[in-house]
Formats: structure tokens, sequence, C-alpha cells
């Protein structure tokens, strides 16, 4: 894994160093648009409303809609508000675990202590595991200011952004406030139901099996032949600005050399039986 960033656990007056990783990852098979009749790749492009033209993105400005009026706000204003400059993930309290709703969970992050001593890393976690406590923190991460979960997973200490009060919704449904009545023997029927699905909670034993099923179905097209060369899917027309220059987004720009190379890879080599491509490998994805 590669980390995010590195940054310190501040609380008092300890400091303990630490390197910042993704603790998940997304196992989805990626997919993109193609024109169905002929598999040309549908792309996005971002136009300006008004004149019809395609804007760079060093033109582009975020912008606030009211409903009636628009504010737009350059770059200048937003380097003006509080930036991911502190690189301090700062304790502010330690709370008993069961008292944070797993419903503000957001991202999780693996910590590793980030230097040659690991003896303050340890302390934390040892006491944050005999306390049976969760240290509640703040810290800064994509320009935005969040609040934090600090707790112990197996032997890393593990930080889970949190949604913030006003970011989760209340539950208000006026059907709960029809009053029922559960008889004793509707009760003992449902635990009764519930004592036969008990067991040990095992995330091992669960799989996706509709990404499981779409990777059969890519495997069985490739195995048929029933698939096209990706460079085939880009097309050979190119719009042209007023200027008469071309209009290429990076990616497009990066994905057409790549494929440029393979051609002529291909072609410097002996002929050799070509290989299905497995849709595993096209999904993998970095991670860190």
């Amino acid at each position: 894994m590669r980390s995010i960033w590195k940054g310190a656990i501040t609380f008092g007056l300890v400091n303990v160093p630490v390197k910042v990783y993704s603790a998940t990852e997304d196992h989805d098979v990626s997919l993109h648009q193609v024109h169905a009749k002929d598999g040309g790749r549908i792309r996005y492009k971002r136009t300006c409303e008004l004149d019809g033209h395609v804007v760079e993105y060093a033109d582009i400005a975020k912008a606030y809609d009211d409903g009636e009026k628009t504010v737009i706000l350059t770059d200048e204003d937003i380097a003006r508000l509080p930036a991911e400059k502190s690189r301090e993930i700062d304790v502010v309290e330690f709370v008993p675990s069961d008292q944070v709703d797993p419903i503000m969970f957001e991202k999780s992050y693996y910590l590793e202590p980030d230097s040659k001593s690991v003896k303050a890393y340890a302390l934390l976690r040892q006491t944050l595991e005999q306390t049976d406590r969760t240290a509640i923190v703040q810290f800064a991460l994509r320009q935005k200011t969040r609040l934090g979960a600090l707790r112990v997973r197996g032997d890393v200490l593990m930080l889970q952004a949190l949604l913030w009060d006003d970011e989760v919704r209340e539950a208000k449904f006026a059907s709960l406030d029809e009053k029922v009545t559960i008889t004793s023997k509707e009760l003992e029927m449902s635990e009764a139901l519930v004592k036969s699905f008990e067991s040990d909670f095992d995330p091992a034993r669960f799989t996706d099996n509709y990404q499981d099923q779409l990777k059969e179905l890519i495997e069985a097209k490739l195995d048929k032949g029933d698939a096209v060369d990706t460079a085939d899917t880009f097309g050979d027309t190119v719009e042209e600005s007023e200027g008469g220059g071309e209009v290429l987004d990076l990616m497009e720009a990066l994905r057409r050399s790549v494929e440029k190379n393979r051609e002529a890879a291909k072609a410097a080599t002996t002929t050799a039986p070509t290989t299905a491509r497995s849709p595993k490998k096209a999904a993998a994805k970095k991670t860190g």
C-alpha cells in the first residue's frame, strides 16, 4: 500500500508520528459507455452553456447557486479559506466506544507508526484497548476539516472519518406513531426465528455475486471473440476549435499514446497466439 500523507496524532504533549493509508478499496469491474451500434466511446465534454465552447480545466471556477443568483468563487477566494495545512490528528476527547453511532462512520484509514520508536504508538493503542475508549479527533484532508474516530483494529490504529452531526438526517415517519400490540406468543416466535439464524459474523463467507457473474460474462465474451479492439472504439474524427486546433483532453491523449505504443510493440514481435485479457486484471486498482 502507498500512504496518502504523513502526520502526527497529538494529545496533550504526546506526539505520535504516523503514515495514513486508505483502509478500503472498490472491487467493482470498471465499465464505461459506448455507442451500442459501433462500440465507439461516449465521452463527456466540459461545455459552456452560454457559448457552446469546450472549456479547459484552467478556465473553470467553482460557483454556488441559491436558485436566483450565482456566486462565482475564484482560486484566490478558495485559497483564503482554512486549507489542509495542518498535518496533525488532534485528539479532542476520549469517549466510550459504544457512544459513537455507526451511522456516522465514513471513510476508514489505517495508521502506521512513522518513526524508529513505536512505543508512543503502542502505548496509545494499548490504552484505547484497555479503557474501551475511542478518541474523537479533528484533522484536515483534501482541503476539508474533518471529524474522526480513532480506534483499534487488531494491532493497528484506525482513523475513521465521521459525518458532522448536521449531515445525519433524523428519521421521522408518521407510520411509526401508530400504536400496535405485540403478543407474548408473537414475540416468542420471533425470538425463536432469530435464534435459528444465530451465527458468528464472518465477512469472508459473503461474496458479491453480481460482480462475480459480471466477470464470468466478460470472460465468456472474450473467449468467444465477442469483443472489439480497444483502439477502434476511439474513432478517427477529432473536433476542432475555432482556431482549427485539436480539442483532446489529457486522458484521451495519454490513452491514444498507449495504444499506439502497443500496436508498435505488437508489430515488432513475432507471431504468437493471442490470449484473452482477464477482466480481473483490467479491474484491478491501485491501493493506498
